[in-house]
């Protein structure tokens, strides 16, 4: 694929990085002259100082040949016009933008959902823009997926499947611990499948001679409502989160507010079994050090206690029972303050923890301060634009543990290679492995077996190596367009 980026932020090169080591011909684009200066020595692309929103310019790096086109500089305005720009002449592009600003991304979003008949079929789609990421709503629904799913650790959950994959740790004593990944399949009777092994720090896929060290970090895929069982296996537990603390009523803080509190809709009585989810907590708090932003909180949710303190206030937090709380979401725009202070309460008693942070890069150093869960923010928006770009076959793309391994969620075309082949036949260990197949004639996803027949319009989610992502995306995708 030949894509062009406009903006060489921490967004930009990160994306740009990803696509070229997936060997796709990318084009970035920047009009400061250090930035570009700096890039340049880096990637192993085109990389050009100019203003991205001139079409002469784009012409100049091939957007007339390009498939997409990915606006992400720190201007919304300018991504939008840019890809309102490349639509009028070249309307086949896939256009991306990314949008800070929520208002923005609401309004865009009521207008195409109240005028969804206009914007359905051959007519071009609001401001040119195909996709529009809005960094606040990819972080704030990633951390409300992993509150639903009970905050035990990184959770991965795959749309009509009850499988997720859920990182745990081994205990020391455990029944896991020093056993061959082999012999680990008789300690239990419920079906499951160990994705990843995170060994100090480094992840790999593993093979059946792989030991399960006391301390090391792995990827379990399971069926939701047997992962208390897993989790016992590891020598932890699960428990109810009735109360819950949010530091952060800012608009990812907002976000987060309004979706977990909200009463579920429409839910079949299967859905409200589920374990995925949660019942609405008994006890929600939300603390602020801005006024402003919790008196509107206040407003917002009559149903939460609002307070204006300070959460790094030992005192307040033990007078108003915080430090027994169940869980604590820290969601503030201080990213490396949320991580201290996950910590910090969770020392204090709390019993769970998730935290907003920057990158992956800080996801490790999360862990090891003993948080459970972190949520890097920019990987979240990344995620979501890659996912735009791997072509029709390809469902979702999501990256996991510190960015070493992907997951890749696809339809298998008639093109691919994949098709009237064995999984044994298609297996490279250490490079890829398939966790869930839903066959073409089937509702339900189930983990496949070596002799498990690959058919055009199957569905496969895959976990491998960054690294390797763009040929097994050939192999099981096909053409990209």
């Amino acid at each position: 694929m030949k894509i062009v980026i406009v903006g060489a932020g921490f967004t930009g090169i990160h994306l740009a990085k990803l696509l070229i080591n997936e060997k796709n011909d990318v084009a970035l684009i920047d009009n400061n002259e250090t930035t570009v200066r700096h890039v340049s020595n880096q990637l192993d692309c085109t990389v050009m100082l100019a203003d991205g929103n001139d079409l002469n310019t784009l012409e100049e790096v091939g957007i007339a040949k390009a498939n997409a086109l990915v606006c992400v500089t720190e201007s919304d305005e300018i991504n939008m016009i840019t890809c309102s720009l490349v639509d009028t002449v070249y309307p086949d592009v896939i256009k991306i933008a990314r949008v800070r600003n929520y208002a923005y991304y609401v309004n865009t979003a009521a207008t195409k959902k109240r005028h969804a008949d206009f914007f359905s079929g051959k007519n071009r789609p609001l401001y040119g823009i195909d996709y529009m990421i809005n960094p606040d709503v990819e972080a704030a629904s990633a951390i409300v997926q992993a509150v639903e799913n009970g905050a035990v650790s990184d959770v991965q959950t795959f749309a009509g499947s009850d499988y997720e994959l859920t990182r745990m740790t081994i205990a020391e004593g455990s029944k896991l611990a020093n056993q061959k990944l082999q012999t680990v399949r008789s300690l239990t009777d419920k079906h499951f499948l160990i994705a990843y092994v995170e060994e100090e720090g480094k992840t790999s896929l593993p093979s059946g001679d792989t030991i399960l060290n006391p301390g090391d970090s792995i990827g379990v895929l399971v069926l939701k409502n047997d992962v208390n069982e897993m989790l016992a296996l590891c020598g932890s537990a699960q428990k109810s989160l009735n109360s819950i603390a949010l530091i952060g009523a800012g608009r990812i803080g907002t976000i987060i507010a309004e979706k977990l509190m909200q009463p579920k809709e429409k839910k079949s009585l299967r859905a409200l079994f589920s374990r995925q989810l949660v019942k609405r907590p008994q006890t929600f708090v939300i603390i602020d050090n801005d006024e402003a932003l919790t008196k509107k909180a206040a407003e917002k949710f009559p149903s939460a206690n609002v307070f204006c303190a300070d959460a790094t206030d030992e005192s307040f937090l033990q007078e108003e029972g915080i430090d027994k709380f169940d869980l604590a979401i820290c969601a503030t725009h201080n990213h490396e303050m949320n991580m201290v202070l996950a910590a910090f309460l969770e020392s204090l008693g709390v019993g769970q923890s998730v935290s907003l942070v920057t990158s992956s890069a800080f996801s490790s150093i999360a862990r090891k301060l003993g948080v459970d869960v972190s949520v890097p923010l920019r990987d979240a928006v990344v995620d979501s634009i890659v996912s735009h770009l791997r072509g029709k076959s390809v469902k979702e793309v999501h990256t996991i543990t510190t960015g070493d391994l992907e997951i890749i969620e696809c339809a298998l075309p008639a093109d691919s290679k994949a098709i009237n082949k064995t999984l044994k036949d298609v297996s490279n260990p250490g490079v890829f492995l398939v966790l869930l197949l839903k066959k073409h004639d089937s509702s339900a996803y189930e983990i496949p077996v070596g002799d498990t027949v690959l058919n055009a319009g199957d569905h496969v989610v895959l976990i491998t190596l960054a690294e390797e992502n763009g040929k097994i995306v050939s192999f099981f995708g096909g053409s990209v367009k």
